[in-house]
């Protein structure tokens, strides 16, 4: 999960069994700030009226654009205009990929994995800071 700025916000790792949707309370109970986002901007893959519901029980607003086989749209159109600014995400993505050991992973135990990978989240931030 990343900011605006595109630095990281929150890190978290699961196996490639789980979709992305079920990870989303995960990746907040992990993140770096103290205090939750207002936002989350995702693709077609987290549209979905629980996640919606449930985040928006914590207070957070979903903004990802309604899959294809959806009958009734759910997002107005004028937050979609948020998800242009989904390619941050992408450049953090780049950012952490510099770190070969993030690329391929080596480690066997996934804390291990994980702790790489807040490594590289705070290498990214101490550059851009």
């Amino acid at each position: 999960m990343a900011d605006r700025h595109g630095l990281p916000v929150a890190i978290g790792i699961a196996g490639g069994q789980q979709h992305e949707a079920t990870l989303v309370f995960d990746t907040l109970r992990a993140r770096f700030i103290a205090r939750l986002p207002e936002r989350i901007i995702g693709d077609r893959a987290y549209d979905s009226d629980v996640l919606d519901a449930e985040l928006a029980e914590l207070g957070v607003e979903m903004i990802a654009p309604n899959r294809c086989h959806r009958r009734q749209m759910t997002q107005d159109l004028r937050k979609l205009r948020r998800y242009r600014r989904r390619w941050n995400v992408e450049r953090l993505f780049a950012w952490l990929f510099r770190f070969r050991r993030l690329v391929t992973r080596y480690e066997l135990y996934a804390q291990n994995f994980l702790g790489f990978c807040k490594l590289g989240c705070m290498a990214v931030l101490l550059r851009r800071v």
